[in-house]
């Protein structure tokens, strides 16, 4: 042994180099079948592989110009992480986006701006935005809901997102005063920090589901008054990522932990079906609502991605006769999130937002029911600008799922299915999750919902109002074609926004709502 050790350690360096690299060409030539490049080009071949596997970050980081990145650029990703770190993010020396683009939004501004009085709320603090509409005051619920945050956190569950993920949103929003959909994946001690909770479910009814997997009401209603930082419920019909198709968790994701709270077994992949085994059609879903509204006492709501309409109207049409259905309607964008889904499905099925949302909107105005819905705007509207777009349109709140996650750490690696999140946010790795400072991140979700509503109200004092909901189709203008440069909002989508009853900044501060009715 000593003879051997003696002749081992009188190899050179480089030589056991060269000995590594022989062994790997070996292997690629005559053992290996599944890769041809590195067959027919060992090891070099595998520099290909390891090209390929960083190209994304490669482009991300050093050729991809400051507004060419998908899903979001690196001006609109700094812009997040500046205001949620309270940091300078105001751009010198004008823009860089070319404002002569197809579908660039200019927000008309006021000739004199709306000027706060010393005793207004606003002059009082600068962040207070909450939403003009009251969720289920119309079908006289028993715990109406106004939102005191027209910014929210997106349905993002507990499995998709790790641990500490979700504790820093909970406790950022609790700071900020917002609200904190849970995702389909069922109520978690992470999302019980004392921040204002939308229970969220989907086609696996996780949380209230029964033995043979479909809805228990039973178990709703024991959530609901074991939780009374639940204001408000909704169902999910689709999702922006995959319209039509069910979620999926990993097995690989599946803790002991997360079993627990969905009712599903540990490691073993979760399919949530396309369908909901509580109901098949229009009228069931009504029926649905209505009797999780009576159950429970709280506001009901349903989230969607745009496609057909026909059963929409069928929906409208039901509501116009019965004076029943949903309180709110999340309008998601075919855009996508943070579910992973086949590119088929993200890239082609069901409408980007701003189309899906003007379809859904004309049809339940030209029923007069735009009083009595809170309408939730779902889909990249996280930055002040793209807000008030979505205002003029007739949106009353938005939630916000990525613009979220990076607050808190997220760079967009586009690795979120894959359980190997590097910042820890999308993974159930313990490893990855340490780096997250929870204190820390809960503190820049607030600031940056802080900062966004901010900008969001001096935007809507510049052009002459006091809330947002006073935005109106004519205060947008798009770029549509070289002929004629831009047409307001109301001729692009061929409808105008029913006004918002509004009484003053003044008047929301005093409703006995806000916050929800606690019991």
């Amino acid at each position: 042994m000593k003879e051997l050790l003696d002749v081992l350690s009188g190899v050179p360096w480089w030589a056991w180099i060269i000995i590594a690299l022989t062994l790997v060409a070996l292997r690629d030539i005559f053992f290996q079948r599944r890769h041809t490049i590195s067959h027919n080009f060992p090891i070099v071949g595998h520099l290909r592989y390891l090209l390929e596997s960083i190209g994304p970050e490669m482009r991300q980081y050093f050729v991809a110009n400051n507004r060419e990145e998908l899903p979001f650029n690196r001006i609109e990703r700094g812009w997040i992480y500046a205001s949620a770190k309270n940091e300078n993010n105001y751009e010198g020396f004008g823009t860089d986006r070319d404002i002569y683009a197809h579908q660039h939004i200019f927000i008309n501004n006021a000739m004199m701006p709306y000027k706060l009085e010393h005793h207004h709320p606003n002059a009082l603090d600068k962040t207070f935005i909450p939403c003009a509409k009251v969720m289920g005051a119309y079908h006289k619920r028993k715990r109406p809901y106004r939102p005191a945050s027209i910014i929210n956190v997106s349905a993002m569950s507990f499995g998709s997102l790790s641990a500490k993920a979700i504790d820093s949103l909970n406790k950022g929003v609790k700071i900020a005063g917002a609200y904190h959909n849970t995702g389909e994946g069922g109520l978690s001690p992470y999302h019980s920090n004392g921040g204002d909770v939308v229970f969220h479910f989907g086609t696996g009814y996780f949380g209230v589901r029964s033995e043979d997997g479909g809805f228990s009401m039973e178990k709703m209603v024991t959530l609901v008054e074991n939780n009374p930082f639940i204001r408000a419920i909704e169902v999910k019909l689709s999702q922006g990522a995959k319209p039509g198709k069910g979620g999926v968790l990993p097995g690989k994701k599946i803790t002991k932990e997360i079993a627990e709270i969905r009712g599903v077994e540990i490691g073993k992949t979760v399919l949530s079906p396309p369908n909901h085994k509580a109901f098949s059609n229009v009228p069931e879903l009504v029926d649905f609502v209505e009797r999780i509204a009576e159950a429970t006492g709280l506001p009901v709501g349903i989230k969607a991605a745009i496609g057909k309409l026909e059963q929409w109207e069928e929906l409208a049409e039901l509501m116009e006769k019965e004076n029943r259905g949903p309180d709110f309607i999340t309008i998601d964008g075919g855009e996508g999130g943070t579910g992973a889904a086949p590119p088929s499905f993200a890239d082609h099925v069901s409408l980007p937002w701003i189309y899906g949302f003007s379809d859904i909107y004309k049809l339940f105005q030209k029923r007069n029911l735009t009083d009595r819905i809170v309408f939730i705007g779902s889909g990249k509207l996280g930055f002040p600008a793209k807000a008030a777009m979505a205002f003029a349109m007739g949106v009353d709140c938005i939630n916000v799922a990525r613009e979220a996650m990076m607050s808190i750490g997220c760079i967009q690696a586009q690795i979120c299915h894959t359980n190997r999140c590097p910042a820890g946010v999308a993974t159930q790795s313990k490893w990855l999750q340490n780096g997250i400072n929870v204190p820390l991140k809960s503190e820049r979700l607030a600031q940056y919902f802080k900062t966004f509503r901010k900008e969001l109200i001096e935007i809507t004092h510049a052009a002459g109002y006091e809330h947002p909901c006073q935005f109106n189709m004519n205060d947008i203008e798009m770029n549509v074609d070289d002929h004629n440069l831009t047409k307001d909002f109301d001729q692009t989508f061929k409808y105008e926004k029913t006004p918002v009853a509004f009484k003053g900044m003044q008047h929301l501060k005093d409703c006995a709502y806000l916050g929800g009715v606690k019991t």
